[in-house]
């Protein structure tokens, strides 16, 4: 695949600022592999669009707070922080953006309250080691003192604006994600429900979601350097999900995040217990191993996202979707509609 099959262009205004109002309301896209058949829906309609003894693997990763933003107590200069992880006790992973270079020893004094963090060593990348000058952990820290961390195309000023709790899914529970796994975005508890009655399935798996997704492609797909995300596929979970499959159920993953574990953990052999850090790249050409269909937002050009969906729909079908989809004024990201692929 060359990289500019992975171009289109989009019109701004369909680019969502916001979520719909009940998450449900979005609009769904199902496109069909078998005749390239392309139909339109709302996302409350997928159990009459799935079938009884069907699947759902849900990623059920939370986002952390994980915007930081400060001072830099030297110069009083304004200071913008990601949280990525903590390596060791007291040390901190960040994605640092200022003006002019971080010298170690620096001290950083973060907005609304008394935390500060210390410079310690520049990684590479625009990334530093830090240390929290504050005895309590990563997680009570970054509740406390951090900011939903919502995508780079989203307005400025939009996350003061916005209930934190639209960019985490309803089932979110395992906390680790510095951005939103947003096919799961759409589910409500009741619809969850809905599917459950119509016999369709659903089990749990984690995939943190990391910085990474956002990076485009530059090069070439071949040049790219995949981002690693951690995950966790249970053993109870997979055999689960094997079970389903023998009796003639399909597995649908929800997101793209799902896809990556799932084809990591069957990379060797059979769906099994699986827990680690992946970089799987799923481009074209590949072949699935137990994703049957795939429910997913409308991805950014030039991205690994996109490349996954291409893989999995074909390239011909993907790119007269997303034509469709700007025909038809689909809303677009991360807080847009979606689509499902079976």
């Amino acid at each position: 695949m060359r990289l500019d099959q992975l171009d289109y262009v989009l019109p701004p205004e369909l680019i969502a600022q916001r979520p719909v109002d009940p998450r449900d309301r979005s609009r769904l896209m199902v496109v069909r592999r078998k005749d390239g058949a392309i139909t339109h829906h709302q996302f409350r309609e997928l159990p009459e669009l799935l079938s009884a003894g069907d699947c759902l693997a849900f990623n059920n990763t939370r986002v952390l707070r994980a915007r930081l933003v400060g001072r830099r107590a030297a110069t009083g200069g304004r200071w913008e922080g990601l949280f990525l992880r903590a390596p060791a006790p007291g040390v901190w992973e960040l994605m640092c953006q200022t003006r002019g270079r971080l010298q170690p020893g620096e001290s950083i004094r973060i907005d609304g309250g008394d935390l500060s963090l210390v410079l310690r060593e520049q990684t590479g990348g625009g990334r530093c080691l830090s240390e929290p000058l504050a005895d309590r952990p990563a997680l009570e820290l970054l509740e406390r003192f951090g900011r939903m961390p919502l995508p780079p195309y989203i307005e400025p000023g939009a996350a003061e604006r916005l209930d934190p709790a639209r960019y985490q899914t309803v089932f979110a529970a395992q906390p680790g994600a510095v951005a939103a796994p947003t096919a799961g975005l759409h589910f409500t508890h009741e619809l969850l429900g809905a599917l459950g009655a119509r016999g369709v399935q659903h089990v749990w798996l984690t995939l943190h979601v990391g910085p990474g997704t956002f990076q485009p492609i530059r090069e070439s797909l071949e040049a790219h350097a995949m981002h690693a995300e951690w995950g966790e596929l249970t053993a109870a979970a997979a055999e689960r999900m094997r079970g389903h499959r023998e009796a003639g159920g399909r597995l649908v993953a929800v997101g793209t995040t799902c896809v990556r574990l799932l084809e990591t953990a069957a990379e060797h052999g059979a769906l099994g217990p699986w827990r680690g850090e992946t970089s799987i790249f799923i481009r074209p050409p590949y072949r699935f191993r137990v994703v049957d269909a795939l429910l997913t937002n409308f991805h950014l050009p030039r991205s690994t996202l996109l490349a996954l969906v291409c893989a999995f729909a074909g390239e011909e079908l993907c790119r007269a979707a997303y034509e469709i989809a700007i025909r038809e004024r689909y809303r677009f990201y991360s807080f847009g509609d979606a689509m499902v692929i079976v």
